[in-house]
């Protein structure tokens, strides 16, 4: 089976590159993938798999054979696109490598069905919404789709810092993410007359230290930073009274980030109000560290191996990126869950608005995780015993 699967990724890699091609052009933002899903639904029913959407948001999830017979396997593909500045223009792009990643899972599941292949159990083709916002997984979770899942497979392109193209891991260990925006409120008043008022500005110039001050154990790794900072209108003397700004705040383990969070959040509001104003916090979105699965990257691991041979499998990756995708594993512990590091060369680096990669990748993710599956059907007995 295995061959027949490299035989039909490399007759069919024209079609996995023309897939691609048509999501990167047709990118869309999180909560927006309107079109991505309806393309998506017919590429499903195409294919004779029936599919799930949903009345309140985007994404779909497809059901591929039946759970009596043996595990539930979610196989999962991010669909979102970021917003952002490219070549002078603002649009939605996959500088994520979102596209990727739904061409992979698609083309998984077309190689398997048109091979063939009757799965021994279920698999849940899950096309997820805004990944980007830190909410669609969350968003799932609450439909209740990851309820009955045994295991659950992710794949990330990776940059080329981290992998090179023909190389891939069992495993890309997430650090936790936390975004915050605060706001501050103080007071108008004539520049010639700065005691009169409450200068947010100062107030900003006070967070930017304060949190710049924070310290952090220097074994682990973590960090914060003030990314986005606004105050002040057009009239340069006048003193402003409200200003917004952001913090990206990360951590390598959720237990270095609970500890950093309540840090920052003392720093926030003890020296931006200090001078008066009053300062007020949220949290836009978080996303938590990976939790290790030993067993199914064991798995993951030997899949490698048989479809680019030994010199590709590498140890897991290790990066402060956040993904929440490991959410499910939060909310459902006894899932055997893991995420698939995949070599592309890709450069200059994720989120870059020009981010490139080498699409020749795409075809080893298709084999990649068309032999997981595989192994995943027929191995839940052995995996089982080593809990």
């Amino acid at each position: 089976m295995i061959e027949k699967i490299k035989n039909w990724v490399d007759e069919n890699k024209a079609l996995i590159k023309s897939t691609y091609h048509h999501f990167h052009s047709n990118a869309e933002i999180s909560w927006k993938e309107k079109e991505t899903t309806e393309y998506l639904c017919k590429k499903l029913e195409n294919l004779g798999i029936s599919f799930e959407r949903f009345e309140d948001h985007t994404g779909v999830v497809g059901y591929w054979g039946n759970k009596e017979l043996g595990p539930t396997i979610g196989i999962r593909a991010d669909i979102d696109a970021l917003w952002q500045l490219v070549d002078g223009e603002w649009k939605a792009n996959h500088s994520c490598g979102h596209d990727a990643h739904m061409t992979i899972v698609l083309h998984t599941i077309t190689c398997l069905k048109e091979l063939g292949f009757q799965p021994q159990g279920l698999i849940k083709i899950i096309f997820q919404p805004a990944e980007e916002s830190g909410l669609g997984a969350k968003a799932l979770i609450d439909k209740g789709i990851i309820d009955d899942v045994d295991y659950m497979l992710g794949i990330h392109v990776r940059p080329i810092q981290e992998l090179k193209f023909g190389q891939a891991s069992p495993a890309i260990y997430h650090g936790a993410t936390t975004l915050l925006k605060g706001k501050i409120q103080g007071m108008q008043a004539h520049g010639s007359r700065p005691n009169l008022g409450i200068n947010v500005v100062d107030s900003l110039g006070a967070i930017i230290q304060a949190v710049n001050s924070v310290k952090t154990d220097p074994t682990l790794s973590a960090s914060a930073k003030i990314t986005m900072v606004q105050a002040g209108g057009n009239n340069i003397n006048i003193i402003p009274d409200y200003a917004e700004f952001g913090i990206d705040v990360r951590a390598q383990q959720n237990y270095v980030m609970d500890d950093l969070l309540k840090k920052v959040e003392y720093a926030i509001l003890s020296s931006g109000s200090a001078n008066g104003a009053k300062v007020e916090m949220e949290k836009l979105a978080s996303m938590i560290a990976a939790e290790p699965s030993p067993q199914i990257e064991e798995l993951v691991g030997e899949a490698i191996i048989e479809a680019l041979g030994n010199d590709a499998l590498t140890a897991p990756v290790i990066t402060p990126g956040g993904e929440d995708f490991h959410y499910y594993k939060k909310y459902f512990p006894n899932i055997k869950a893991t995420m698939i590091g995949l070599g592309t060369d890709l450069q200059p680096g994720l989120h870059h608005p020009n981010m490139n990669f080498n699409l020749d990748a795409l075809q080893n993710g298709v084999i990649i995780l068309s032999i997981t599956a595989l192994k995943l059907l027929k191995a839940k007995v052995k995996i089982n015993e080593t809990i």
